[in-house]
């Protein structure tokens, strides 16, 4: 039974989602640039077979439907420079916290800024590599540790500094939890064809100029030791996601200070995956009845 080697979800001309490997020119490797994908059949974290039926891509979706994801994981402070800029010290332990399942979205999906988010400053970009779980797993040791990754994508773990920082008592979900505020992909690119990944180039453009630029080989703690160290005590399920944590350049960071604004377009990419574009959008207040 083949397995895939680039996953997407997506919108098909015929107007239905599919599951599909991507289908790329020779030499491509950013999914977002599939104009085709092969259709994928049966459960994606059991039994599948990806047919020879090819399909049009429409519309990139989020790579994994909602009722495939599952926790969402995220690590702070993970790359050194970015500690640094932060004038924090440099994590013993991973930094642990959690983004509800309604944070993510897609590869093009716009960045939704409530009234509540629009408070204040401190809304920031994160291109971040998002793990994803795909067998179930509990004290694995570091030296296995990937064999349970379904595979990598990019991620943007947006943030909003005032929330994460003052006003959340020392917690930062407040800050980093607002719906369409972890848009992922543009595919899932199998752990099979990335095999390290500790040597990718990860980046943010934000309108056009590149604010991050970094390589995955910064991080403190590696991905096998992260799905390791999370996993002891923890059972990780297929479907959860992992985002590994940003490198620096991020707009807190930045003097002066780089806040995303209404209209701003965040591109966050990553080698050997492709990256996502999203555009900042301020929403409206819901009118009171």
């Amino acid at each position: 039974m083949a397995t895939f080697s680039r996953l997407v979800r997506f919108l098909a001309k015929d107007g239905r989602t599919y599951y599909g490997d991507a289908i790329l020119p020779d030499g491509v490797t950013d999914i977002a640039k599939a104009k085709q994908a092969k259709i994928i059949r049966g459960q994606i974290f059991g039994k599948y077979d990806v047919t020879d039926q090819v399909e049009d891509i429409r519309l990139l979706l989020a790579p994994l439907a909602l009722d495939d994801a599952k926790t969402v994981r995220c690590l702070g402070l993970n790359y050194e420079q970015h500690a640094k800029e932060s004038n924090l010290p440099i994590p013993k332990f991973p930094v642990l916290f959690y983004k509800p399942i309604t944070s993510l979205a897609g590869p093009t999906d716009p960045i939704p800024v409530h009234p509540l988010a629009q408070q204040g400053t401190g809304l920031d970009y994160e291109c971040e590599l998002v793990a994803i779980i795909g067998k179930a797993c509990s004290d694995v040791p570091e030296y296995s540790a990937l064999d349970y990754a379904l595979g990598y994508a990019i991620g943007n773990d947006v943030s909003h500094r005032d929330w994460q920082l003052k006003h959340g008592g020392g917690q930062w979900s407040l800050g980093k939890g607002f719906d369409g505020w972890a848009p992922y992909g543009p595919g899932i690119v199998s752990s099979k064809i990335i095999k390290d990944p500790q040597n990718l180039q990860i980046t943010t453009k934000l309108n056009g100029k590149t604010v991050q630029e970094s390589s995955t080989k910064d991080m403190i703690f590696g991905i096998a030791k992260t799905i390791a160290f999370l996993s002891q005590g923890t059972t990780l399920l297929p479907g959860d996601l992992i985002f590994t944590g940003t490198p620096q350049g991020v707009g807190m960071g930045r003097k002066p200070q780089l806040w995303l604004k209404d209209g701003d377009i965040v591109e966050v990419g990553l080698e050997g995956v492709g990256s996502c574009v999203n555009k900042v959008e301020f929403t409206k207040p819901k009118a009171k009845l």
